[in-house]
């Protein structure tokens, strides 16, 4: 009976210690992920096409209130004199690791930006999906809905 103890405060234990490894490398992750899409705010901001052609995965998928975009379509449109964002913000960032080689981003943002003069929803709430391929992340889907509930408040 005592092994049996034994073996299962041993079993328990890697259990532990394997969940909390995973925690550190998620929360690893979530760092460099959510680094990349403020990154990607900042690019679309300056409108940097060569940012999201290296950041967009070659089947990337974008949706939006206009329709459904491919890399290419959001490539050439990010270039362009189009769209003006006179400032963004975004937080309350949370990861979803699916596999060592997919994560779902999700967060809140909120931006003064005009298309074509017309604005852009705001608030958002956001999903970016990454794939790991070539050794490097790259983002292979995002889209936000528009937000209807109160801003989080701080530490949310």
């Amino acid at each position: 009976m005592r092994q049996w103890a034994i073996i299962a405060c041993g079993v328990a234990f890697i259990a532990g210690a394997t969940r909390a490894s995973t925690q550190s490398v998620d929360r690893t992750l979530e760092r460099e992920l959510t680094l990349l899409e403020m990154k990607s705010w900042e690019a679309w901001k300056s409108r940097d096409s060569s940012f999201f052609r290296q950041f967009l995965s070659d089947d990337h998928v974008e949706i939006h209130p206009a329709g459904i975009s491919n890399k290419t379509a959001v490539v050439a449109s990010v270039g362009t004199p189009n769209c003006e964002v006179k400032g963004y913000s975004v937080g309350s960032f949370k990861l979803t690791v699916f596999n060592e080689t997919t994560a779902l981003l999700t967060y809140r943002a909120a931006q003064d930006t005009q298309c074509n003069g017309v604005a852009v929803p705001s608030p958002v709430w956001t999903g970016s999906l990454y794939i790991k391929r070539d050794g490097r992340w790259q983002n292979a889907a995002y889209q936000h809905t528009k937000a209807t509930d109160p801003a989080p408040k701080a530490g949310q």
